[in-house]
């Protein structure tokens, strides 16, 4: 073990919380759709860290719009106006359903805030109960804990925050029996991600839609790791034909830079008034020039187009994989580059596996392996990293 790694680690290991299990690899540099270790090991990322890394690591156009605006203006108080956080706000409501935008630093922020704005929007009303989906995750804040519908997230943590309702995912009628005259909202995610890449069907998001307009609340998408392109369109529900009421964003919008939001049709929206929800580093001017770069790198790129394309033949490669290993492989799902391999066995030592091969994927929900690469992804970049994995399944 070289220096750097080892007096890297030491001082995690001395200096930081161990909240996370880390693996005994210390990234210091990436480029596309690779990064590098301290020893010069080149890993194939194929996972993105979370879909953050949409555009590969240090995209150009991300890089120096940074380096350009770090130059003119890099934090100012929400008590004054902003180009970029105004360009930026312009570009997500004009590719989504419209709206007006809340900024702030993460998924779990953006959730946070739609939460309040369900509530404070029915205030009058006594209203403040959300329905949630079993296998979903919200964040980490103790409401979007308490939004999020598996336990193992929740242990230690009670008392939980009340009012949330936890029904099947792709069950209408569960949802429809749990509306109630306290119920404000629906909060779900088109694509279940970290519940292991579960897929909403037409009807059932159709008809969440249907449901909300039936009984006047709320339906507020997460499309915090689904969002910015990932399946082939700006945002999973347009797959739909539906529009939401609230949508958040985060992971992937800054391109690698840690930036959230939340958008809101506009007469939702006027419930945030002054006092009521704040962010101090909520779309500065440096994260919003980093997302800004994103929407104009997803344009000029046509990496929605290259995202269909390129998740339509990796789901292809993926289930002749399946096909050749039967005894492990359960079943290939996703939407564009969101995919979920379900293995019939635990898959942390496949990922691990993998790993030792320089290749980069990740196991959520015990079984299910996320494959998820930049947009910008390669047909060889895909080639390379099936034939790794199809090392490790004949090893296994």
């Amino acid at each position: 073990m070289k220096a750097i790694t080892k007096n890297t680690i030491d001082s995690f290991n001395r200096y930081v919380i161990p909240n996370y299990t880390r693996n005994p690899v210390v990234l210091t540099q990436g480029k596309g759709v690779y990064v590098w270790d301290s020893e010069g090991n080149r890993y194939l990322d194929l996972f993105s860290g979370w879909a953050v890394s949409s555009l590969g690591h240090c995209h150009p156009r991300v890089v120096n719009a940074i380096r350009s605006q770090a130059k003119l203006l890099q934090h100012a108080p929400n008590v004054f106006y902003t180009v970029p956080q105004g360009m930026l706000a312009k570009l997500i409501s004009e590719n989504s359903s419209g709206g007006q935008c809340f900024f702030c630093n993460s998924g779990a922020e953006a959730n946070e805030a739609a939460i309040k704005l369900a509530r404070i929007h029915y205030s009058s009303q006594g209203r403040f109960k959300i329905i949630t989906m079993y296998n979903s995750f919200h964040g980490r804040t103790i409401a979007t804990v308490s939004a999020t519908a598996q336990p193992r997230y929740q242990k230690g943590f009670s008392p939980l925050l009340e009012g949330f309702t936890y029904v099947p995912f792709n069950d209408l009628e569960a949802t429809r029996k749990a509306i109630d005259d306290k119920t404000c909202a629906i909060l779900v995610e088109p694509i279940q991600g970290e519940g292991g890449i579960n897929i909403a069907s037409q009807s059932y998001l159709k008809g969440l839609r249907g449901l909300c307009d039936e009984f006047g609340i709320l339906l507020i998408l997460d499309e915090v790791q689904s969002g910015m392109g990932r399946t082939g369109k700006y945002f999973a529900y347009q797959h739909y034909g539906i529009s939401p009421d609230i949508m958040t964003l985060a992971k992937s919008l800054g391109g690698g830079v840690a930036i959230g939001a939340m958008i809101a049709r506009r007469d939702v929206a006027r419930s945030l008034v002054p006092g009521s929800h704040a962010s101090t580093f909520g779309g500065n001017p440096l994260a919003c020039a980093a997302s800004i770069a994103v929407f104009e790198a997803i344009q000029k790129e046509r990496l929605l187009e290259n995202a269909t394309e390129m998740g339509k033949y990796s789901l292809e490669r993926l289930n002749s994989l399946a096909k050749a290993f039967p005894h492990i492989i359960q079943e290939v799902r996703g939407l564009g580059l969101m995919i979920g391999i379900e293995l019939k066995q635990e898959g942390s030592k496949l990922v691990q596996r993998c790993m030792e091969r320089c290749l980069l994927l990740n196991c959520t929900h015990e079984r299910v392996i996320r494959f998820m690469p930049p947009l910008n992804v390669k047909k060889k970049h895909i080639d390379l990293g099936i034939a790794l994995l199809e090392e490790v399944l004949r090893e296994l």
